[in-house]
């Protein structure tokens, strides 16, 4: 196999990835689009030369329509909830990244002077990362993000863990008890934000979908002359897949999650530097 095939082999591949399409909501609407458009043409111009036309086959052919839309209605819906549910859980998980981030802030004022210093400016550091962490970024940069970020989990947890081996008492164990909930949060996030609907999902709502859009357009009598009004379907199911490839996208997607609770702690911990942080600054 040469390189060439092999290349164009790894690019197929990698546009039929269903999670790299579920990143481009835009995508997703014009493959859809597309395809389910096709469908309808060939279901007409292709298959519907083998159709019979007596009274008994027609009213078979209309219960198997209507069976195969209400099952791709109840897929599409079924997929949609997904989608919301994952998207409520990654703003529950950043509110709560906000609260245990806020907390320890306020923690860290039991810590011996000099490290209760060193440690609100790490806070204060990983804040801006966590914010960053929100924002729309290309791969390179949200990878840089996070191992910026677990390099500032590593040194909190280094700053506190010295004071909790000499001064094992309940107000540090209190410390250190909300340092651990500022780094399992950021994981829980993490894993909101990984946890997308399965491919296998995506295929079966789109293998229902060109279905029922190959016998919209088989049982079409008068296609040529309402095209337009039978071309209506395929682009109302392309729009919803779009929606729910919207809200189950962190990062592609217009619907994003909104960092408003880590924001509002930046500006009460820090009011004169309330901006949102860039990259450059951080590094």
């Amino acid at each position: 196999m040469t390189f060439k095939t092999s290349l164009k082999i790894s690019c197929i591949q990698e546009l039929f990835n269903i999670p790299h399409l579920a990143n481009s909501p835009l995508l997703v609407f014009a493959i859809s689009a597309v395809s389910l458009s096709a469908s309808v043409w060939f279901g007409n111009a292709v298959l519907s030369k083998y159709r019979t036309k007596d009274t008994e086959t027609s009213a078979d052919l209309g219960i198997i329509q209507t069976a195969t839309l209400t099952l791709l209605g109840l897929i599409i819906g079924f997929t949609f909830s997904m989608a919301i549910a994952r998207y409520d859980l990654r703003q529950t998980y950043e509110e709560a990244e906000a609260n245990a981030i806020g907390t320890e802030f306020l923690r860290a004022d039991l810590l011996p002077s000099k490290n209760a210093e060193v440690v609100k400016q790490l806070l204060n550091e990983y804040l801006d990362q966590r914010i960053l962490f929100y924002s729309k970024q290309d791969h390179e940069t949200a990878n840089q993000i996070t191992r910026r970020t677990v390099e500032l989990e590593s040194a909190l947890w280094s700053e506190v863990l010295p004071i909790a081996r000499t001064q094992s008492s309940p107000t540090i164990a209190l410390v250190v008890s909300g340092m651990n909930d500022v780094i399992n949060s950021q994981g829980y996030t993490q894993a909101a934000w990984w946890n997308r609907i399965p491919g296998a999902a995506w295929w079966l709502m789109a293998a229902i979908a060109v279905g029922a859009n190959l016998l919209v357009g088989f049982g079409a009598r008068n296609f040529k002359r309402n095209t337009a009004l039978f071309m209506m379907f395929p682009i109302m199911v392309s729009i919803a897949f779009f929606l729910i490839a919207d809200i189950d996208s962190p990062r592609g997607g217009v619907i994003r999650i909104d960092p408003r609770n880590l924001i509002d702690l930046k500006q009460n911990i820090a009011p004169a530097t309330s901006h949102t942080p860039s990259i450059g600054n951080n590094q």
